[in-house]
């Protein structure tokens, strides 16, 4: 990775230019470029495998084989400094299911602020918390005892202990019902609106990108579109940010078929 790219926004909390990650022998990022504004819910979208997991290991710096530029609130993706500004959600809830909904937030508390003098410190975290994720109710509950929903917030109350700079929330409202999909959307906003946190949410639920402030649109490894979804809905006169999206994958393979058709013509012409 390489310091700030010149001309890189004032607001921006990531950015990228020609970023590649690979698996094995697959390109799953391919030379993207996108911003991700400070201070707003930025809506990562696109069907499943199309690389947004492995985009947000790059952004937290868990993702090997990555190349290209990926700043992070300042600073080069994967920055030892930047562990404590982060905040990381996986699609796999994180907890530790014979620990209260408590003692697991004690836990983590305990290692992010060690030590006696930070007592009172890691109390007022978890007890805020708590509260943010709606789960002081069951605070003392179990954790292997909870349902998918209340655990997926756990995991989101760990993430939120030390006040993030940045939290990447990778699809966590896959199989909640209507009304926590609502409540956790709604949180999403007060988290950004009251704290200036940066939020990174991916779906592959189109209905979701309305609720954010700017959205990625991916596919195959690449960013179709980056921009608010008024904006995408106007740009390509559409009703819905879906309809939108299906428009943009159309014109790209329609181009795709059109550089094919043109290699084929290229080869063919070099033949004896």
């Amino acid at each position: 990775m390489v310091n700030k790219p010149a001309g890189e926004p004032e607001n921006a909390a990531i950015t990228a230019q020609n970023l590649t990650a690979t698996r094995g022998d697959r390109q799953v990022l391919r030379g993207i470029d996108f911003t991700v504004r400070a201070g707003r819910v930025t809506g990562l979208l696109g069907p499943s495998g199309c690389g947004k997991t492995t985009l947000m290991r790059a952004i937290v710096g868990t993702q090997a084989k990555v190349a290209g530029t990926l700043q992070v609130l300042g600073r080069p993706a994967g920055d030892p400094a930047l562990r404590t500004r982060i905040g990381y959600v996986t699609q796999d809830p994180s907890v530790y299911d014979d620990l209260t909904v408590r003692q697991n937030l004690d836990y983590f508390a305990a290692v992010l602020l060690p030590g006696r003098a930070h007592r009172q410190d890691r109390r007022t975290a978890v007890d805020r918390a708590v509260e943010d994720v709606d789960l002081a109710d069951h605070a003392d509950s179990l954790a292997g005892r909870l349902s998918g929903g209340q655990r997926s917030r756990v995991s989101l109350a760990v993430a939120l202990l030390g006040t993030p700079e940045l939290l990447v929330l990778d699809e966590p409202t896959v199989g909640l019902d209507p009304v926590l999909r609502r409540d956790l959307w709604n949180l999403f906003h007060r988290i950004a609106a009251d704290r200036g946190t940066t939020l990174l949410v991916s779906s592959h639920v189109m209905d979701e990108a309305e609720r954010c402030h700017r959205l990625l649109l991916m596919r195959e490894g690449e960013i179709l579109a980056e921009d608010t979804p008024e904006a995408l809905r106007r740009r390509n006169d559409t009703p819905t940010v879906e309809e939108a999206f299906l428009h943009l994958v159309d014109a790209a393979n329609t181009r795709a078929a059109d550089q094919e058709r043109a290699n084929t013509r290229a080869a063919d012409q070099e033949r004896p």
